[in-house]
C-alpha cells in the first residue's frame, strides 16, 4: 500500500513515536510524506520515505494530487485542531479528496493505531471490495 504521512509542527514528535512503534509494519509499504515530517521520521526510523515539499510550501497539495490520481491508499495526518493554520483551506481540500476517493484517513493517534492494526491484518484491501474485478 501507498501510505502518506503529514503532521503539524506540534504533532511531529507524536508522528515520529508512532512510526518508531509501527516501523515493522510501515517498512512493508511505500511511504511518502511532506518535507519536514518525512525527514524527521526517516532519520528516527530508517524508513525509506519519498519526501515532498513542506506542507506550507505545497507538500500537502502534492499529496492531494497523488490522492486524486489514486496513488495513495492511506493517509496519516496528525493535525493540531487547537491552533489555526494559514494554509488550512488546503488541508480541508485534502480531507475532501480522501472522502471523494474513499481513502482511509487518521487525524489522531487513536485512529492511526486502529488503521495500522487493520493494515497488518489485511483488512484494508478495500479497493477490491468497492471495485471488484
Amino acid at each position: 500500500m501507498n501510505i502518506a504521512l503529514i503532521a503539524h509542527d506540534s504533532k511531529k514528535e507524536l508522528m515520529v513515536q508512532f512510526c518508531i512503534a509501527y516501523c515493522g509494519i510501515l517498512s512493508r509499504h511505500t511511504i511518502c510524506a511532506t518535507g519536514t515530517t518525512g525527514k524527521i521520521v526517516s532519520q528516527a526510523t530508517g524508513l525509506d520515505i519519498t519526501r515532498y515539499m513542506s506542507g506550507s510550501q505545497g507538500g500537502d497539495q502534492q499529496i492531494s494530487a497523488r490522492i486524486s490520481c489514486n496513488e495513495i491508499d492511506l493517509l496519516l495526518f496528525f493535525r493540531d485542531p487547537l491552533r489555526p493554520k494559514p494554509h488550512e483551506p488546503n488541508e480541508m481540500n485534502l480531507l475532501r479528496l480522501c472522502d471523494v476517493h474513499n481513502i482511509p484517513v487518521a487525524t489522531n493517534i487513536a485512529t492511526a493505531e486502529a488503521l495500522i492494526h487493520a493494515l497488518e491484518r489485511g483488512d484494508l484491501d478495500w479497493r477490491t471490495i468497492v471495485n471488484p474485478v
